[in-house]
């Protein structure tokens, strides 16, 4: 009865919020006609310039997907990662330095920053501006992946990836406010590469066609399917590090998700192969955590029933948390990679590494 209810209200604030919806996709289609004509001038570069973004707002894997990206190039190529940095408290272009964090330059390009030593990791709100001083810089990027810019029309990139998610795919949403697209769904021709993520680790052939064909993609667009691998856990603090090397660390304790991300579900989904009671603790996506946040962490730790207990973290979340502030309770971050089925690995990065190479000064 209560999700019935609840759908019953969903569908009604829809409805209400539909004359917004028409106004704010106006406004989108003005400025997307402005870009497509030219009276806008989108900026387009002789090196290559890869997006990865998407319909959505947030929760779809931007990130991840872009360290993927990124790992694969850095092996051939000098590379630069550039993003707007949401969340930090600098203004500007800042390229990352030893001396930057989570607060300088934003929890996502630090977390990439950490990742990848061998990676310019740059942010900028205009991208256009950020490209232009990656250039300047000596020995500059061959490269450049834009993480979360597909909206950004001023950058005209040469290889455009749109991530939707497996469990809410862009074609089953609605604009803004009523929805949660950004634009119009037809916004996704605009995309070379179309990738489902957060799909389930086993996935048959034929949902795979079905779901591609549900997308109706364009003759130029191929379309691939991720999924998240969790990794082991890895310690933060003492009371972690003692028993890192169990086998089944969270068996017999109770563990607190504490997560700053969109979707924090499916690591919820995961961590319950692995404990009996799991309670979820969000915090708005890019929260930075406060002195009063772990107070109320501390304070969600002791309704846990489990004697025994653990606070378990996303990766993101690891480079802003102070895992310190509990000396008797274990902290671990899980870790992400993102894997394609099948054998679209190999397909994904072919597509990628055929773009690179129709550029004469890179190949």
């Amino acid at each position: 009865m209560q999700l019935k209810s609840k759908q019953k209200v969903d569908s009604v604030l829809k409805i209400l919020l539909l004359p917004f919806s028409l106004l704010y996709g106006f406004i989108i289609s003005l400025r997307n006609f402005c870009y497509n004509t030219g009276i806008l001038k989108s900026q387009e570069y002789d090196f290559p310039v890869i997006s990865i973004g998407n319909l959505n707002v947030g929760g779809t894997g931007k990130t991840p997907h872009t360290e993927y990206v990124l790992k694969h190039l850095k092996k051939s190529f000098e590379i630069a990662s550039l993003s707007r940095g949401y969340g930090r408290k600098t203004k500007g272009y800042q390229l990352a330095t030893a001396q930057d964090n989570a607060n300088s330059i934003g929890d996502e390009p630090f977390q990439i920053f950490q990742k990848f030593k061998d990676v310019r990791v740059a942010v900028a709100e205009k991208r256009r501006e950020g490209i232009k001083q990656l250039r300047k810089l000596e020995n500059p990027p061959q490269i450049i992946v834009l993480d979360d810019a597909f909206q950004h029309r001023s950058v005209k990139p040469g290889l455009n990836i749109l991530l939707t998610d497996y469990s809410r795919l862009y074609k089953d949403d609605h604009i803004l406010p009523s929805g949660r697209l950004r634009e119009w769904k037809s916004g996704a021709d605009r995309a070379d590469i179309i990738v489902v993520t957060k799909s389930p680790a086993v996935l048959s052939p034929l949902e795979i066609r079905r779901i591609s064909e549900s997308l109706s993609p364009q003759p130029y667009q191929k379309v691939f399917f991720s999924y998240i691998s969790y990794q082991d856990a890895k310690p933060l603090n003492r009371a972690a590090m003692s028993i890192a090397n169990e086998k089944k660390k969270f068996a017999s304790r109770g563990v607190l998700l504490v997560s700053a991300i969109a979707n924090p579900q499916s690591l919820k989904l995961y961590l319950n192969r692995y404990s009996k009671e799991i309670q979820n603790f969000p915090f708005k996506d890019h929260h930075y955590y406060q002195a009063k946040d772990y107070e109320n962490i501390s304070d969600q730790l002791e309704k846990l029933l489990s004697p025994k207990k653990a606070i378990v973290i996303t990766g993101k979340d690891a480079v802003k948390f102070d895992a310190s502030k509990f000396n008797e309770v274990p902290v671990f971050s899980i870790p992400i990679e993102i894997k394609f089925h099948e054998h679209q690995e190999l397909s994904f990065s072919e597509e990628i590494d055929r773009y690179v190479r129709s550029y004469s000064k890179i190949s």
